[in-house]
């Protein structure tokens, strides 16, 4: 059931053209930092294999992290020699604000990344961005930990990995395998409108931006890789354990209050095959019954461990009325967060007085059935109040679902409160653009922002087919100025971009 108000920002996915001979459609970033030594040969073996067995036009751009020895020199060099390699310099570190930075001034509709010491079999490379050509999967990433990966690495790694993305599903509820691998690609489109919402700059910067495309609906598939532990590795495993801890809270906290505007990263409504209507199936039925049966039996816990607590101090209606009070209120929120699938605070205050209402029912219930054995014996046994009020609650709790449902959360009628979309097709284009009014979605009608101050003095170096062009932090290769880090903003679906040929 989807319970926000916009039609989507990203277009249907489609498969992407060839495009014309100048434009790639692949463009691969190899972020460096001080990597003189694995630079030269990482590019010449990855565009020896994408020159052999890929079969489009593509790019691959080295970012370089503020090195401190000769890898600017070396990039520059592979950038005059070979004609589909450029470089961008950037005076601050972190892969993420490299990745970001390269991916924003793109042109390529699939962008990816790779470490520069290959510790991924390149073989995987094309059935990495496959499914993104093809306009089956939004983003691909490379799992080190599915059955059919063949890993050699140390058992520490192995360990800390594990339990990384072990944590990764306890607490964030990720269903990716492999958050760490840095073998990943994105579509363009997408990266336009996900990458604003990304707030690391670092080592984090997969993970935040995986889970954020995750819980937007977005498909993310992975692909087996062939992976061999680099021992010279510079990460520095401690520092990169406690920044990443400190993310997953930080992004925990944003997915909790509903701050995140993951409307906006929605496909237009009827490209999830989930929207179709299907004769006598409610819609989401299935999942909201496992929620709420899930959410029903944590509250039923709850509820008896606080009617036992109140039943110590006062007798059986008084200890009865509280401890259903606080549950309901509890499970009106979690109902409404995790079955229903309603983020953020609009019309949370309505929705708790319609929980009340239907608290009421539950009261009634349970106090007639307290009343009920009351009248039957004078002094029943603590268990055989416990049976009855289970009895009842789980009278109440099938009334609930099918208030809650019809009533408190229902399904809207997508059709009559969408805006219109328009599908237009211009015959210089092979692509299809979709054009829908602009809405505020339910999280305000701007996304977050961090500092836009450019830094003047920072000067990044742009070798692009041997041409060597020089700009400014904050200053795109069109003279426009943006953040230091090169935050994009988010692209509405009838924006164009002169230099997109797709």
């Amino acid at each position: 059931m989807r319970t926000d108000s916009s039609p989507g920002t990203l277009p249907a996915r489609e498969h992407l053209p060839a495009g014309d001979a100048g434009t790639p459609v692949l463009d691969v970033v190899i972020p460096v930092y001080n990597e003189e030594k694995d630079l030269q040969p990482c590019v010449l073996r990855l565009h020896e294999h994408l020159t052999r067995t890929f079969p489009y036009a593509f790019r691959i751009t080295i970012a370089d992290n503020a090195s401190t020895d000769t890898t600017p020199q070396v990039a520059a060099r592979l950038g005059a020699e070979i004609a589909e390699v450029t470089h961008f310099r950037l005076e601050q570190k972190g892969r993420g604000r490299a990745l970001r930075t390269v991916w924003s001034v793109s042109d390529a509709p699939v962008l990816a990344y790779m470490d520069v010491d290959l510790s991924t079999d390149l073989n995987a490379l094309l059935p990495l961005v496959a499914p993104l050509i093809s306009g089956h999967s939004d983003l691909a990433i490379g799992s080190r930990l599915v059955r059919s990966s063949r890993v050699v690495r140390g058992p520490k790694r192995e360990f800390i990995s594990r339990a990384y993305n072990l944590i990764l599903r306890g607490s964030l509820q990720a269903r990716f395998s492999d958050a760490q691998c840095g073998f990943k690609a994105i579509r363009r489109e997408v990266a336009q409108v996900l990458l604003p919402l990304v707030e690391d700059t670092g080592w984090f910067f997969d993970t935040e931006m995986l889970v954020l495309a995750e819980r937007a609906g977005l498909r993310i598939h992975e692909v087996p890789v062939d992976w061999v532990d680099d021992p010279d590795s510079t990460v520095h495993i401690v520092q990169t354990a406690t920044d990443d801890l400190k993310g997953v809270w930080r992004v925990g906290r944003a997915l909790a209050t509903g701050s995140l505007p993951l409307d906006r990263l929605t496909r237009p409504f009827g490209d999830d095959p989930r929207d179709r209507e299907i004769e006598d199936v409610p819609k989401g039925l299935a999942r909201q019954l496992v929620g709420f049966c899930v959410v029903g039996g944590l509250s039923t816990l709850f509820y008896l461990a606080l009617y036992s607590l109140f039943r110590q101090f006062s007798g059986s209606q008084i200890a009865n009325a509280p401890a259903l009070l606080v549950s309901a209120v509890a499970n009106t929120a979690a109902n409404r967060r995790l079955t229903f699938g309603v983020r953020g605070r609009g019309g949370a205050v309505r929705h708790q007085a319609q929980g009340l209402v239907v608290f009421g029912v539950g009261l009634a219930l349970t106090s007639g059935s307290l009343a009920a054995l009351n009248a039957a014996t004078s002094d029943p046994a603590h268990s055989t109040e416990l049976a009855v009020l289970i009895a009842a609650n789980l009278a109440a709790t099938v009334l609930r679902f099918l208030l809650f449902r019809a009533w408190v959360f229902p399904d809207r009628d997508d059709s009559a409160q969408e805006p219109a979309v328009v599908a237009a097709h211009h015959p210089s284009s092979p692509a299809y653009s979709t054009v829908v009014p602009r809405q505020p979605g339910p999280y305000g009608a701007s996304l977050p922002q961090r500092p836009t101050a450019p830094q003047h003095g920072t000067t990044y170096d742009t070798t692009n087919y041997g041409t060597t062009t020089r700009f400014r932090a904050g200053e795109a290769a069109d003279g426009t100025w943006r953040d230091a880090t090169m935050q994009p903003q988010p692209v509405r679906p009838h924006d164009t971009d002169p230099g997109d040929a797709r």
